[in-house]
């Protein structure tokens, strides 16, 4: 017997808004027995920027979790506390391994509640920390949206993660559209079959030109050096100053190092939805789409991880399962293969969907470029400038990459960060139907700067005499020769 195509409602899933809440964002936790958290969030900012966080957790008492009640005071909670763990990790000269008892107890306990790891996830920093500038205008309009609380109190980091919200809100839709197309391919109905897809293609369009709009204000020597510090996780990440992960002191005494990612966009559940229903598979990086089983065994210096399938576990319960239900309905790459023949419209309207979902990822990449792979070799270039006294003092993520001892250091499961949005990039285009849409999807792409100091300038094979190491917000990516750079689009 077939499984039902699932209901959204069963994963707290809404049909305008996706896996944003239904239910706006609290602004403020009701119970004032939480003003003290209230407080601290409000203060976040000073407090980090003063050194005095850490002081402020260390004398916090120990709060009970018993007056939180509904959906959205758990997850505002989850918002509050993930955002005080990472400053107290990250925000002094060197990070700290042991999160206090004051913010693990009630935390750990209301991961327990929202299925989620005690760390700061896509949901803590995007899902669950927006607000509507105006109630009575859309939350997809990106120019009506604010945060509820940040580390820098920037509108850099600010725009960093609205654009993220922006793109849920105006990507919700799609979700009941291809469950709709789902049910019609169960039924035979092509024509409803291509209307929706038809419908995704130009929604996937919206969210690239939102995408685009990253730069218009979050800049980017800004975001590397001051923003994503405070994102990091604790997984690979022993040269910022983590070399076991962290604690959370529950109190028992017997509390133990874990090590968590940070926060990644590979832990939307609606990105990995698209890829869900369009019969998109992603390999690990590395692993080519007619690669035999002896290849794969042989191949020991090529990484077997499965980055993405791992962000599932970032991922608030219900949507993760939700995404695990998608899988065993997903039919439209089989229906349109059984019918590209003898329905060109169809097949037509798929193929788009697959080259716009392969552009989004292309703006995506150029942006990892612009506000990763550039400052970090920029950061290396300026620290060769000065005395290691200037800098020997502090440690966190943005001082990691400047070591020359990380020559060798791979990514999360050893996956390079570049080759790795390539790869994710070029398997969208594999199912494509038509000739011509292969060969389109099948081309290199050079990506551009726009209005930056990219625009003008000739194309240049860039020499790379060491490999460039970054310490990424789920781990650490290397960028190498042998797996190519930045110029090899």
């Amino acid at each position: 017997m077939r499984p039902s195509v699932p209901v959204l409602s069963d994963y707290g899933i809404s049909p305008t808004h996706g896996f944003l809440p239904d239910v706006l964002p609290l602004t403020r936790l009701p119970d004032p027995y939480y003003n003290k958290w209230e407080s601290i969030g409000t203060n976040l900012q000073n407090l980090i920027l003063s050194k005095r966080l850490r002081g402020v957790l260390d004398r916090l008492p120990v709060l009970s979790t018993i007056g939180l009640e509904h959906d959205a005071e758990w997850r505002r909670a989850y918002m509050l506390l993930t955002f005080f763990a990472h400053g107290y990790i990250w925000g002094g000269d060197t990070p700290c391994d042991r999160v206090p008892r004051s913010i693990s107890v009630p935390l750990l306990q209301i991961c327990s509640h929202l299925e989620v790891p005690p760390v700061s996830t896509y949901a803590a920093s995007v899902l669950w920390n927006f607000k509507p500038l105006f109630i009575d205008e859309e939350i997809d309009d990106l120019d009506n949206l604010a945060t509820l609380v940040t580390f820098t109190g920037s509108l850099d980091e600010s725009w960093f993660y609205l654009v993220s919200v922006a793109i849920e809100a105006r990507g919700g839709p799609i979700i009941p559209l291809m469950l709709t197309a789902v049910a019609a391919a169960r039924e035979g109905d092509s024509a409803t079959v291509t209307r929706c897809l038809r419908a995704f293609a130009e929604r996937l369009d919206d969210l690239g030109e939102l995408l685009r709009r990253m730069h218009e204000s979050c800049d980017p020597g800004y975001f590397y050096r001051r923003i994503r510090t405070f994102l990091a996780g604790s997984k690979n990440m022993a040269e910022a100053g983590l070399p076991h992960g962290v604690i959370y002191d529950d109190g028992t005494g017997k509390s133990q190092y874990v090590q968590y990612s940070g926060p990644s966009n590979a832990q939307s559940s609606l990105i990995q939805f698209f890829d869900i229903i369009l019969g998109i598979e992603h390999r690990p990086t590395g692993e080519k789409p007619d690669a035999s089983e002896s290849e794969r065994e042989g191949r020991s210096r090529v990484p077997q991880h499965n980055f993405i399938r791992d962000m599932r576990r970032y991922m608030p319960g219900p949507h993760a399962r939700f995404l695990n239900d998608v899988s065993a309905v997903a039919n439209i790459r089989e229906f349109v293969e059984s019918r590209a023949a003898s329905d060109q419209p169809l097949g037509i309207a798929y193929d788009a969907c697959l080259a716009m979902l392969r552009t989004f990822r292309d703006i995506h990449i150029a942006i990892v470029t612009r506000y990763i792979i550039l400052p970090s070799r920029e950061n290396r270039a300026r620290s060769r400038s000065r005395s290691p006294e200037a800098v020997r003092n502090r440690q966190n993520l943005a001082t990691a990459s400047k070591n020359a001892t990380n020559k060798k250091v791979k990514g999360t499961g050893g996956t390079a960060l570049i080759p790795f949005l390539k790869q994710a990039r070029d398997e969208t285009g594999e199912p494509s139907i038509e000739t011509w849409a292969k060969k389109f999807m099948s081309r290199q792409t050079k990506v551009s700067g726009q209005n930056d100091f990219f625009l003008g300038k000739e194309e240049q094979a860039e020499v790379i005499d060491e490999p460039v190491v970054e310490h990424g917000l789920a781990g650490t990516w290397t960028i190498d020769g042998e797996y190519g750079g930045i110029c090899n689009y």
